[in-house]
């Protein structure tokens, strides 16, 4: 019963939660000429959230999340080319393709050490960036797929180059996707998850089913990262073989190495930190906004998450001692 009423408690949203969204939400209201930016941030942050169910509470480690990202990033485009323009369905479409192709992939990264997980993610993503480069004539090759125009949001609000209509869509869908995965991790699946990521041959001893958790929240991952990737062609007009790209999975990663993994709102919080950094500091030096990136994830490394982003915990270790 205690377990019971512990989960029940982590389920429930704490005061600063309404606050923290209702912020977010103001972001573009109140900084219009900065709504790209917070639609940027709120396409990554649903990104990172959907990478830190697979590392942060499945324990697995994936090196090539932009497979799904990717795969989402297309089905949107090539749904709304080919089949209608509409966005909301659009997305459900992308969403269920990258959930089955989480289905097949979750099956070869049950077995192996962490390198082989990582080689084989990674080698997922690169099979789907050669079959787009290769499939010019239904992916448009180098070229991606441009000038697609979607329909307007509930019929009523059409997508504008301010991107403010952009802005409240991915946020609207970054918060039901968020509270999804928060009401999964708060669940009694999602204790049998960490159970698994603590110690898998304990987990297997007391008759956890870890293969078929491990699937089940693999696949759930995949479908958060292809709704990413639905909500970035979606709100920019085409896809490219960028999506793809490695640094997209390298740059999700890194975004929860500045967040922090296992709570979910650190998907949220790297998004914000890294894409903020990115714009400020590509402003000032273009050439070397690399870096400084860098150079602030050593600090962060070295430093300690905590005494950075949390400096009143060791001022009062400090004061104690």
């Amino acid at each position: 019963m205690n377990a019971l009423q512990s989960l029940r408690g982590d389920s429930r949203m704490k005061w600063w939660e309404p606050v923290l969204w209702l912020a977010i939400f103001a972001a573009p209201l109140v900084f219009p000429s900065h709504a790209l930016i917070v639609n940027e941030i709120a396409i990554f942050a649903l990104f990172a959230v959907s990478l830190d169910l697979v590392l942060g509470f499945g324990g697995i480690v994936s090196l090539g999340h932009a497979a799904f990202f990717g795969l989402g990033a297309y089905t949107a485009a090539l749904f709304c080319k080919h089949v209608m323009p509409d966005p909301h369905v659009g997305l459900l479409v992308a969403m269920a393709a990258a959930a089955l192709l989480g289905l097949v992939a979750s099956l070869t990264v049950l077995r192996g050490s962490d390198l082989t997980r990582l080689m084989v993610t990674l080698g997922v993503a690169l099979i789907l960036l050669e079959l787009a480069n290769k499939l010019d004539w239904l992916t448009g090759g180098t070229d991606g797929i441009q000038g697609l125009v979607f329909s307007p949001l509930l019929g009523k609000f059409e997508f504008d180059l301010a991107g403010k209509v952009a802005s409240m869509y991915s946020l609207v869908v970054l918060l039901v996707l968020f509270l999804v995965a928060r009401r999964i991790v708060n669940s009694p699946f999602g204790a049998t998850l960490k159970a698994i990521r603590d110690n898998r041959l304990r987990a297997m001893a007391i008759g956890i089913p870890v293969h078929a958790r491990l699937i089940a929240i693999y696949t759930v991952a995949a479908a958060l990262a292809g709704a990413a990737g639905a909500l970035f062609t979606q709100t920019s007009g085409f896809a490219s073989l960028d999506v793809f790209e490695f640094h997209r999975s390298a740059d999700v990663m890194l975004m929860l190495v500045i967040g922090g993994v296992g709570w979910l709102y650190g998907g949220i919080t790297g998004a914000i930190v890294f894409k903020l950094l990115q714009d400020f500091i590509s402003q000032i030096t273009p050439q070397y906004w690399t870096f400084w990136i860098g150079l602030f994830l050593v600090v962060l490394v070295l430093v300690g998450r905590d005494r950075i982003f949390k400096p009143w915990t060791w001022i009062k270790r400090g004061a104690a001692r």
